[in-house]
């Protein structure tokens, strides 16, 4: 569907983004998706794209502006790409460079943020426990202060891009309970009292890295403290509304991706003395899957034009985030219909999406808690 917002400049960065992929990426995905594992230098060459330098200073590597559709263009891609597993590990790092780039103090950033924006190193966001994800307030990882160092104990769970990235942004609590006790840290991958342990057997994203983070009386210097002490859920919250967005739009890639196969595959494939997509059945599937890929479409272009006027639509961004993945997994399904047998194959896409659609509607914020915090946004 045409975006009535589309302009030259964002068209333009669609296109090279959508050509980057294309070439460089889709050819590759089956065989990085079975090994569990992509070429490192690819972190590198997605980076050089400038799709997570969006809201950054150019002196930091970053792009020195922002446009939440040329956000949206570069999600959208990467979800069309049928690559989640890839992609949940590269773009580890923008989920915790808006904390980074607003609270971090300059010595921290100048350090991290050129690094990380050009891809030599990773970045990851630690914020899940074992015994709690979505509720982000019974943070039970401490950090207490002795001298001039905060000493963390505790354990990060499901934490994706954790075994390669080399810098942490870490929830601890350092106050009382709820969510006025928390405050966020930076640590270095190397610093005495961290280490990590991968987690393997993932249903989907099997080319990501999935960690667990352990802290052990971790010393880090006074200076690691990020923005305000026991502020750091607020922080947390509206970084939360970035990702979520961000997710909507690589659902939205991804639907397109079973779509475009749907299609190719129903023009190949004959049935009962004709091609598949010239039954009435098959036609009024793509047509259901068209009908939700527009509203999806349409939805994250109108709270992006919001976001570019500067405002935060908490409510809409969580609508966004469990309707899109409710359109998602109706697609992924009907998709799967579609293609029977040979949809069941490993090494397509729309098997490799199915897969992978749970994930979508769990990290982040479980669709429950979208649908939650959507009545509370609303006053209900």
């Amino acid at each position: 569907m045409k975006n009535p917002y589309d302009n030259e400049e964002r068209k333009t960065f669609h296109e090279m983004v959508s050509k980057f992929m294309e070439t460089e990426i889709w050819p590759h995905v089956d065989a990085w998706d079975e090994k569990g594992s992509y070429p490192q230098e690819i972190n590198e060459k997605v980076c050089q794209l400038g799709v997570f330098g969006f809201g950054i200073e150019e002196q930091y590597g970053g792009l020195g502006f922002d446009d939440q559709f040329m956000r949206k263009a570069s999600s959208f891609e990467m979800g069309r790409s049928s690559a989640g597993g890839l992609f949940a590990s590269i773009g580890s790092r923008s989920i915790m460079l808006k904390p980074l780039v607003e609270l971090a103090n300059e010595e921290i950033k100048s350090r991290s943020l050129p690094e990380l924006l050009s891809g030599r190193k990773g970045g990851a966001l630690g914020i899940t426990e074992p015994g709690g994800g979505s509720d982000v307030a019974r943070i039970k990882t401490t950090a207490r202060k002795e001298g001039h160092e905060w000493v963390l104990n505790g354990q990060k769970m499901f934490i994706t891009g954790g075994i390669q990235a080399s810098f942490f942004v870490v929830g601890a609590r350092t106050g009382g309970e709820g969510l006025g006790g928390i405050s966020l840290f930076f640590v270095d991958a190397d610093t005495p009292g961290f280490k990590r342990t991968p987690i393997d057997k993932k249903m989907g994203w099997w080319t990501s890295d999935t960690a667990v983070l352990y802290f052990d009386e971790c010393k880090i210097p006074e200076s690691n403290l990020m923005g305000e002490k026991d502020k750091g859920f607020y922080a947390i919250m509206d970084n939360f509304n970035y990702e979520r967005y961000m997710m909507g739009a690589q659902m939205l890639g991804m639907s397109q991706r079973c779509f475009e196969e749907c299609v190719s595959y129903a023009k190949e494939r004959n049935t009962f003395g004709k091609a598949l997509i010239e039954h009435q059945v098959i036609r009024h599937k793509l047509a259901d899957m068209s009908a939700k890929i527009d509203a999806m479409d349409a939805y994250l272009n109108q709270v992006a034009q919001l976001m570019n006027n500067g405002e935060k639509p908490v409510a809409e961004i969580s609508k966004i985030k469990f309707y899109c993945s409710e359109c998602l997994e109706s697609i992924a399904s009907e998709a799967m219909q579609i293609l029977g047998g040979a949809g069941y194959l490993r090494g397509n896409p729309v098997e490799r999406i199915y897969r992978e659609v749970k994930v979508m509607a769990i990290g982040g914020g479980s669709k429950e808690i979208m649908k939650d915090l959507t009545v509370k946004q609303m006053g209900l």
